[in-house]
């Protein structure tokens, strides 16, 4: 065993991802970290050494041969044996087998971050230089709101993702169709050639498995992603909150006591901003019944008091988008519908995404002021807010790779028509 000193932002799957290892491993050689919520900074850890997958060389192998086996890219296998070449490449030597990343930039780490976020923004432009990244504003705590935009073309789509802070999964799914949406503008200009074929001329691996082409869409349309809308929130429901943080004693009020935030929904102040849109607020004020701060359906003082929600909105009133998604969990449905204020062909519209996710489009009542309500309002134009994934807030990371292949799914069909 190693023993590892907890810093800032650790969390029990971020410490196992680090270090190839389970989170139930951890928790089976550090039974009390089961019983607290959350990792405390200077807390020590005790590590065992990982499984890594390992492979006994086998008579006339070559690196190459076996980093195809195992479907990894050759460099990660150097990288992960070092000193590893073709002449100390004997039988009998035992190697250590990389997992499988094929060059994403878009993954899961633990918990995804706003550090996570950050970082993910910075490589994406860089391997992928048509790619706009900028900030729509500020969080109440200072931290960047960021957007992605691809695409020059007339036709203008917006999605965004984690408005709720539990629902942080929402941010890697519509990433991951980001940078597959990017591999395969890329791939279609020629720059991925290598990527995409084998040594034998094979194709492999085109991240585009949506039909069409990427390249056109591209041509044809503007589309602007904001993927994490509540940044202060994700980091208070992943690490929960300090003595040091300045709103520390109003959070655990508004928390109702309690030290774990995985079930909260509001931004840092305690309001949540789907129901700060100016649709009907004062409507959906009295039926929420909450008269303050509180880590869910507190609209807030008056519409678009908070700098996240205020950012959305200003982005859209700029932008004048001609469809809008806001993606959140769970349910597996599709809202598309506003006191009937929404144009004719959104019914059809949400019927074609349903079919592509399998998700159920669903005719909403009783509820105002989300974002989607007030764009609809607003502006006349399709909006959609869709509930990914089905259980309970924080959704499991396990689940994160089919809800991201639905995620791609629904944002390919909007890109397409």
């Amino acid at each position: 065993m190693r023993e590892y000193i907890v810093q800032k932002g650790d969390t029990l799957h971020r410490v196992a991802s680090a270090f190839k290892l389970s989170a139930d491993t951890l928790i089976a050689d550090n039974p009390w970290a089961a019983t607290q919520p959350y990792l405390i900074c200077g807390q020590l850890l005790y590590i065992r050494p990982s499984t890594d997958r390992k492979y006994v060389i086998q008579p006339g192998e070559n690196a190459r041969q076996i980093a195809k086996q195992f479907g990894v890219e050759l460099d990660e296998l150097r990288l992960a044996n070092s000193g590893l070449a073709e002449h100390n490449f004997v039988e009998g030597k035992i190697i250590i087998i990389p997992e499988d990343h094929r060059d994403q930039i878009v993954r899961l780490r633990g918990e995804y971050s706003y550090e996570d976020l950050m970082e993910d923004l910075k490589a994406l432009v860089h391997r992928f230089p048509f790619i706009e990244v900028g900030s729509i504003g500020t969080s109440v705590m200072g931290k960047d709101i960021s957007y992605i935009r691809i695409g020059q073309g007339t036709r203008k789509i917006h999605a965004n993702a984690s408005v709720h802070a539990n629902e942080w999964l929402t941010t890697p799914c519509l990433l991951r169709f980001i940078e597959q949406y990017a591999r395969g503008i890329d791939g279609a200009e020629g720059r991925d050639a290598e990527q995409l074929h084998d040594e034998w001329g094979k194709p492999t691996g085109n991240p585009w498995v949506y039909g069409g082409s990427p390249q056109d869409l591209m041509e044809h349309t503007s589309l602007w992603v904001v993927p994490m809308v509540n940044p202060d929130g994700v980091e208070l429901v992943q690490q929960g909150v300090l003595p040091t943080h300045p709103l520390y004693h109003e959070l655990r009020k508004w928390n109702e006591g309690r030290a774990d935030f995985r079930g909260w929904k509001a931004n840092i102040r305690g309001v949540d901003l789907n129901d700060q849109f100016p649709a009907y607020w004062e409507e959906e004020v009295r039926r929420r019944g909450k008269t303050g701060p509180s880590r869910r359906d507190y609209a807030g003082p008056a519409p678009l008091s908070e700098p996240e929600s205020k950012a959305l909105a200003d982005l859209t009133e700029r932008e004048q988008f001609d469809m809008v998604l806001s993606i959140h969990s769970q349910g597996q449905e599709i809202y598309w519908n506003y006191r009937d204020l929404e144009p004719k062909e959104s019914r059809d519209w949400a019927l074609q995404l349903a079919a592509a996710t399998g998700y159920r489009a669903v005719k909403l009542g009783g509820s105002d002021a989300g974002y989607k309500d007030w764009f609809i309002q607003r502006f006349g134009k399709p909006g959609f807010t869709v509930e990914v994934g089905l259980g309970v807030n924080p959704l499991p990371m396990r689940d994160y790779e089919d809800i991201a292949a639905e995620v791609g799914m629904l944002m390919a069909t909007v890109l397409s028509w």
